[in-house]
């Protein structure tokens, strides 16, 4: 029989409700309690498990959920600003923990929650679910099997909507969110960290508000939160990444575009259409390449990628779902996590040093950010 987790969402905003949903879709897990200050949000979560047949307890405070002992994994998803307080009382307790990126929004408390999980036996997972959209999952697998020699560049592109509307809109303002390269764009130094398997050394960046935003007010306040950049990641082995950022560009066709460049091809991963395209280099390595004009698409493999595994779909393309099976059977087998808390302060790390790199004009290297050894 399969081990029945019980689950604690912390936070029953837009992702907790996705976490709630997909925790439903999974064999042997039940959420039996909900936590969260604003009771609009907790009585939405609340309803989407009318049907369970346990009903949640519900908590106004989330000290009270894990003084609760009811849970045996819990779910962070609270602003970004609370994650290291919830986090400190989270980590003394024998809950797994799935917290949501960004891990926090500063590297020092980054570092205190690392210092304070040492020895610790249950799980500390960050959720960075874009490695497990199929396409994208696809393309990693394919790359790290070789299938374009040895990688040299990632580009990374996402032409999206503006920010959505949150609880009071906290995510307006950096010191909320750590800015969008962090709030946004952890998951994307994560995924370049992933494919190159390495740890970044330097970063440049070139961003602002350009156009989102600007007439709102809050208090008196203008929001600040940048919303395009361009960033060069750059790693010890002279690879490459770079993200090309627009949140004004929602009349996109493929919003995402997830690019990997080797020394013997190329692969590329499209979301939403769940398209990943693989070319190889003609003769590559044994003579200079004339006469196959670049953009002619000849040899280039073409396909549709989807998990028919997937329950619940939701807002990612499959991909918390992924994760969920993942952290489940983490649990389970007595696994370590897939992606680490020192994983997921690298990937704010990157992000902090591209807002630093913006407000400089410099590039920034990471270990003006980070300690040495991380």
């Amino acid at each position: 029989m399969i081990q029945k987790i019980r689950y604690g969402i912390i936070g029953c905003g837009s992702m907790g409700r996705e976490h709630i949903e997909n925790i439903r879709a999974l064999d042997g897990a039940q959420v039996v309690a909900l936590a969260d200050p604003h009771a609009p949000s907790r009585q939405v979560a609340h309803a989407l498990l009318s049907g369970a047949a346990v009903a949640p307890r519900l908590f106004e405070r989330f000290e009270d959920l894990l003084d609760s002992n009811l849970c045996d994994a819990v779910v962070i998803a609270t602003p970004n600003f609370t994650h290291a307080d919830v986090m400190r009382l989270a980590l003394p307790t024998k809950a797994h923990l799935l917290i949501e990126k960004p891990l926090c929004t500063t590297v020092a408390d980054c570092l205190d929650l690392l210092q304070k999980a040492q020895g610790r036996s249950p799980l500390v997972w960050v959720a960075q679910e874009y490695r497990y959209m199929p396409p994208v999952a696809e393309m990693i697998r394919m790359a790290h099997a070789g299938a374009v020699g040895r990688l040299h560049q990632v580009a990374i592109r996402e032409h999206r909507e503006p920010f959505y509307p949150k609880v009071n809109d906290w995510n307006r303002f950096t010191a909320n969110t750590g800015g969008t390269l962090v709030e946004k764009c952890c998951h994307y130094f994560n995924l370049m960290d992933f494919i190159l398997q390495e740890k970044p050394v330097r970063v440049f960046a070139s961003g602002a508000q350009r156009v989102n935003h600007l007439n709102e007010r809050y208090d008196g306040l203008q929001p600040d939160i940048l919303d395009s950049a361009y960033v060069i990641v750059e790693y010890g082995s002279g690879a490459r990444a770079m993200l090309d950022l627009c949140m004004f560009a929602e009349n996109s066709v493929d919003n995402e575009h997830v690019t990997v460049v080797g020394d013997e091809g190329k692969l590329e991963s499209l979301i939403p259409s769940l398209t990943l395209r693989h070319g190889r280099r003609e003769d590559w390595g044994t003579r200079e390449i004339w006469g196959q004009p670049s953009g002619s698409g000849k040899g280039v493999a073409v396909r549709r990628v989807w998990d028919t595994n997937i329950r619940y779909a939701g807002q990612h393309f499959g991909a918390s779902y992924i994760e969920h099976q993942k952290f489940a059977h983490a649990i389970r087998q007595g696994l370590p996590p897939e992606v680490s808390l020192e994983d997921g302060m690298r990937s704010v790390a990157t992000g902090l040093a591209a807002h630093r790199s913006i407000a400089t004009g410099l590039p920034v290297a990471l270990s003006d950010v980070l300690p040495t050894g991380y």
